[in-house]
């Protein structure tokens, strides 16, 4: 082969190489992608069909509901305008209360039901974990404990 000739295959394997890795990058991406919808969207079927999405809203109040079983919980979760029913096993998050801000993960079934994989709880922008709140506090009282101190003067020379 010429040079000219093994530069051009060169470079029709290195694109067919980078095609596809692009090709593996996007499907891999695709798959973990999590749509985010509301109640009233999943109630007006705007979801994908047999995949795994995020509904996020308020739970409803008087909706939490825990089966004898203990790790069974079913729920509503609305927008205020529509309500979708979630049922969930497993342990659910520190912050979940009615009234409250969660997103669930998972799919609807035929009954219009969301099964969820996986419920956040979310809390509002004034949120602060306790530990970070105890250590602003004694850094707060520490400052306040400074600024009452005397002054000390420099020494004379």
């Amino acid at each position: 082969m010429k040079p000219r000739q093994k530069r051009f295959v060169f470079i029709i394997v290195g694109v067919a190489i980078l095609a596809v890795a692009v090709g593996l990058v996007l499907n891999a991406l695709n798959s973990n992608v999590s749509l985010y919808f509301t109640p009233t969207q999943v109630f007006n079927n705007e979801v994908p069909q047999g995949r795994s999405f995020r509904i996020g809203g308020l739970v409803e109040e008087g909706s939490v509901k825990r089966e004898t079983s203990g790790v069974t919980v079913r729920f509503a979760i609305t927008d205020q305008h529509k309500s979708i029913p979630v049922i969930y096993e497993g342990i659910l998050p520190d912050l979940f209360k009615e009234g409250k801000g969660v997103v669930a993960q998972g799919k609807v079934g035929g009954d219009g039901v969301m099964h969820a994989d996986e419920v956040l709880a979310k809390h509002d922008e004034n949120y602060m974990p306790p530990e970070a709140a105890d250590a602003l506090k004694k850094g707060e009282a520490a400052n306040a404990a400074a600024a009452t101190q005397a002054p000390v003067a420099p020494a004379a020379k």
